[in-house]
């Protein structure tokens, strides 16, 4: 029985896609990768990471070092990211019910939790980040751990390929939401254990 809901951050509890765009773009100036263009973030879901890099004249080997800064800059537009709609209803809904609720993001603790302390939004009971934009299995082991957890008592809510990944890499199912960064076109493949188009059919799931 599921006890805890952990959902993703960026693109599955929050739009922040003008955000990291602009964040991405203050960066592109300064070391020569193209620009996002706003009116093509729609397009670009449906590119895996490797295409969208390419798109971007951004080689992967730079990940790691372009994330952090592009993070930092993303807290200086955290007033422009806006819940989904439907998603403060499901947070509330899953309070009433009894089910607890946690973050495993990519995106940096502080910017969460500002965000969370900012909205109001009071119920979240653990964020856990990493500087890996692929290093979430670790961090969703590491929550089982401390929390005494089996698999079966938790499920995963995130909208991208990676999300998905990790979560074959633990065990633990997951639910993809099709308003996020990725689209049906580049998960599909994966084939995520549900998968929903409105926040209130997470609660169905559950």
């Amino acid at each position: 029985m599921v006890k805890y809901v952990i959902f993703d951050f960026d693109g599955t509890l929050v739009d922040s896609r003008v955000a990291f765009a602009s964040s991405w773009n203050t960066l592109a100036e300064k070391y020569n990768l193209k620009e996002m263009k706003y009116e093509e973030l729609e397009n670009m879901k449906k590119l895996s990471m490797r295409e969208r890099s390419k798109k971007l004249n951004f080689p992967m080997y730079m990940l790691p070092f372009i994330i952090p800064q592009i993070y930092k800059l993303y807290r200086k537009s955290i007033n422009e990211i806006k819940l989904f709609d439907g998603v403060r209803d499901l947070l509330n809904v899953l309070e009433k019910r009894g089910y607890k609720t946690a973050i495993i993001s990519s995106n940096s603790e502080e910017n969460i939790a500002l965000f969370l302390e900012k909205n109001k939004l009071d119920s979240v009971t653990t964020i856990l980040c990493s500087r890996k934009i692929f290093g979430k299995d670790r961090l969703i082991k590491r929550f089982l751990r401390e929390n005494q957890l089996k698999t079966s008592d938790v499920i995963y809510v995130g909208d991208e390929h990676r999300d998905i990944i990790a979560c074959k890499k633990t065990g633990v199912k997951i639910i993809w939401v099709g308003w996020g960064y990725d689209s049906i076109e580049v998960v599909r493949n994966e084939k995520p254990d549900y998968m929903v188009y409105k926040p209130a059919e997470i609660l169905e799931v559950i």
